[in-house]
């Protein structure tokens, strides 16, 4: 089965094996599940996706999460089209309600830099969130370029451009059940 979505043409473009198989980010997701349910139980959490990238991950961790919880969602651009991060953080979609006095939980598809989610901590926390803490499924540490806390991650991988389970280039690739590393010769034309 493999095979054949290695021939399709999404995949084509991808530079070497997967990088992480459809079952092994599932795996991984109920046993962060598990531990967040653990870590806010009794507590009256708002679970927010960053969109779009973090909407797959966002969908099969929360059903993981056994508490009740309300769910938002906020759109933040740092890159454009780019494959790095310009700097400059804009709220694009903001959240719906209110989020004083609640356990915020942001659930984000990859930290690098460190930047985005650094200002989306100030900005959560300065409108009275009575916890914040960070799910990424990605975490690339030696990108970082401010200091950041991620409290719960699926994977560490290397400083690769990668695509699939919701993370894209250009749009594209966000479909893809697994995660590969994009060809460099797709991104630098």
């Amino acid at each position: 089965m493999k095979q054949e979505k290695k021939d399709r043409l999404s995949y084509a473009d991808l530079k070497d094996e997967l990088l992480l198989t459809e079952e092994q980010i599932q795996k991984r997701v109920k046993e962060m599940g598990r531990q967040i349910t653990e870590d806010f139980r009794g507590k009256d959490v708002t679970a927010i996706c960053i969109l779009k990238g973090a909407v797959m991950f966002f969908v099969d961790l929360v059903r993981e999460i056994d508490l009740p919880m309300s769910m938002d969602f906020m759109a933040i651009s740092s890159y454009g089209s780019a494959t790095k991060s310009s700097g400059v953080v804009r709220i694009l979609k903001d959240l719906d309600k209110p989020i004083n006095g609640k356990d915020v939980l942001v659930i984000e598809d990859i930290v690098d830099s460190g930047m985005t989610l650094s200002f989306l901590r100030e900005n959560l926390l300065s409108r009275g969130a009575a916890s914040l803490k960070i799910a990424t499924l990605l975490d690339k540490p030696e990108r970082r370029r401010v200091p950041l806390h991620v409290d719960y991650y699926g994977f560490t991988i290397p400083d690769e451009f990668v695509v699939g389970y919701g993370l894209d280039y250009d749009e594209k690739y966000r479909n893809l059940p697994d995660i590969g590393v994009l060809k460099p010769e797709i991104y630098e034309k």
